[in-house]
């Protein structure tokens, strides 16, 4: 248990510094200042997992409890101030981090909903909460339709991850290497749905 509760705080922390990368890199691209940058890293990077953890009774929120996230988050707005040059010399830098953050922060909230004695379907809708909540509050604060719902595969990148996750749980299989497959599933669903131009289904004659 302290082995996956690691590799889970791992990825948590790991998701909230990618996230917030998305978040100050699209802040700097809006032109706002390093308070605007910081302020939409911290949103994007803490406000699906504070929302988790509130639904799962988890308080306070582990953002709260624990200052490595704040100072990820911190960091990372920071970074994307200062160093959004290299950044964005990076192949689409926005998606791929979006990505990357998708996949470990959807692993990371089914997986923390499990340790709290959730029944598969709902630690399914909290990975997905988790993954998806701080870019839904950075897409509105920047004045765009979120992501989730209009972009290519978004949501469900991160439901598969989370079902991965299930899935090995009932399997009865080593939850390390169930996660880290999972991570990358869903990252790699994302990024080929752009590669590929994949999308959901969207109503007929829209």
């Amino acid at each position: 248990m302290t082995d996956i509760s690691s590799l889970l705080l791992a990825m948590d922390l790991t998701g909230v510094f990618i996230f917030g990368l998305t978040g100050g890199t699209m802040a700097v691209r809006r032109q706002l200042d390093i308070f605007g940058v910081i302020v939409l890293s911290m949103v994007t990077a803490l406000a699906g997992g504070l929302l988790r953890d509130l639904m799962i009774g988890a308080v306070p929120p582990a953002s709260l409890r624990d200052d490595r996230y704040l100072i990820a988050a911190l960091l990372s707005g920071l970074v994307a101030f200062f160093f959004h040059p290299q950044i964005n010399r990076l192949v689409k830098p926005v998606m791929v981090l979006d990505a990357a953050g998708l996949g470990l922060f959807a692993v990371a909230g089914c997986g923390k909903a499990l340790t709290y004695g959730l029944t598969p379907v709902p630690a399914v809708l909290l990975g997905v909460l988790t993954a998806c909540g701080g870019g839904v509050v950075r897409d509105v604060l920047v004045a765009e339709v979120p992501r989730v719902l209009r972009e290519e595969i978004y949501a469900m990148a991160a439901l598969l991850a989370a079902v991965i996750v299930i899935a090995g749980a009932e399997l009865g299989l080593p939850r390390t290497p169930v996660a880290i497959a999972a991570a990358l599933a869903g990252f790699l669903l994302r990024v080929v749905s752009v590669w590929r131009g994949w999308s959901a289904p969207r109503a007929p004659g829209s």
